[in-house]
């Protein structure tokens, strides 16, 4: 992680943290270090068991609570994917997109420059938008494959073999 983005990160934890007379604790700025070195989505439970390996155990509310001030500072982002809710570290990127496979579950990032535009684009009556988060669903290429497999291997059980008499 860069140190620049990692110094901007803590500072706006702190800045919140000292202007609503919340407690600095250590447990809050430990999480926030895990989450800023974990790569891509994760689970309350993979940012438990990265708490762990640095020797510093959290209860699992802590990461709970920790998790939902860091959303609501946009620190990370929560998704809700087909195998249960997700994060991911979010500094100064508040447009995300992804590709969802409805049978695997298979999430992939898209780039969200090729659709910024288009958002741009509308206009929302009382609404100032500042980021958006898009999920395309579908099936990946994959899952794809196997469906015409077992398409063609049913089609071909079912016809009845030419006997001749």
């Amino acid at each position: 992680m860069d140190e620049s983005v990692m110094q901007k990160v803590r500072s706006t934890l702190t800045s919140y943290l000292e202007e609503n007379n919340c407690r600095k604790t250590p447990e809050r700025f430990a999480i926030l270090e895990a989450v800023y070195s974990m790569n891509g989505h994760f689970s309350l439970e993979a940012l438990g068991d990265q708490m762990e390996k640095s020797n510093f155990r959290v209860s699992r509310a802590t990461l709970y609570n920790t998790l939902r001030l860091f959303s609501k500072l946009r620190l990370v982002v929560k998704h809700h994917f087909l195998q249960g809710t997700m994060y991911e570290a979010s500094f100064q990127n508040g447009n995300h997109c992804h590709q969802i496979c409805t049978i695997c579950g298979k999430v992939k990032e898209l780039n969200s420059a090729a659709f910024a535009p288009l958002i741009d684009e509308v206009k929302l009556r009382r609404f100032h938008k500042d980021g958006f988060t898009l999920y395309f669903y579908g099936i990946c290429s994959t899952c794809q494959s196997k469906l015409s497999r077992v398409k063609s291997k049913k089609t071909n059980s079912n016809k009845k073999p030419n006997i001749k008499k």
